[in-house]
């Protein structure tokens, strides 16, 4: 895997190619068909070698119990151990490979790792619903996302960390609230946007419904 981490971290993951891989790793085309029947092959064993080694790094060792400081600690594991390696955190989380999909075996390392760190964050009162890990991952792959985008080797977003773990922890306990006003802005947006009837005119809605 060795030789395939090193083609990708240089061409990109697209540019990976079995002939190219094969002379990396000194051995013929055909040989290395006999390990791998496709790239995509290649690519899951990436994964699964890449998904082992998220698991090892979010195991959860934090001292602190408070929840911001936990959180922020969590946050900052999953941001450094994405911007170190571009082409892993790519083929972890993203979908830059046209008709890849990793095999069961190999997704359950990354999907452990992620029950792992949700379990101990819950234990702890910060994750206990769906949508809050949802908005977590939003909050820690934008991060990353703009850092590797943005400020490639500095840390104009990883110095974010710490004020997003607050704005999450401060979002969730207050939810309802937010959610109240959320849903009264959302009505007051409805009525601005609702059409208004013209004299002598039938109103013709444009509002798709859903089905």
């Amino acid at each position: 895997m060795g030789a395939a981490w090193s083609v990708v971290r240089e061409v990109g993951l697209a540019g990976l190619s079995m002939r190219d891989l094969a002379t990396r790793a000194g051995v013929t085309t055909p040989t290395l068909y006999a390990y791998f029947d496709s790239k995509h092959d290649i690519y899951d064993a990436m994964f699964a070698e890449a998904a082992e080694q998220f698991a090892t790094y979010m195991a959860p060792t934090y001292v602190s119990e408070e929840s911001e400081e936990v959180l922020g600690a969590s946050m900052r594991r999953f941001v450094e151990f994405c911007i170190a390696d571009v082409a892993r955190y790519q083929l972890l989380f993203q979908r830059t490979i046209p008709g890849f999909e990793p095999s069961a075996e190999s997704y359950a390392h990354a999907e452990a790792a992620l029950d792992d760190v949700r379990r101990w964050l819950g234990g702890r009162g910060m994750v206990s619903e769906g949508w809050q890990l949802d908005l977590l991952t939003a909050l820690m792959t934008g991060l990353v996302d703009q850092q590797i985008s943005n400020d490639p080797g500095g840390q104009r977003w990883v110095g974010l960390i710490d004020e997003a773990a607050a704005m999450f922890v401060s979002h969730c306990r207050n939810g309802l609230h937010v959610e109240r006003v959320g849903s009264s802005i959302a009505r007051d947006l409805t009525d601005i946007s609702r059409p208004r009837r013209l004299a002598g005119k039938p109103t013709v809605s444009t509002t798709k419904r859903r089905k």
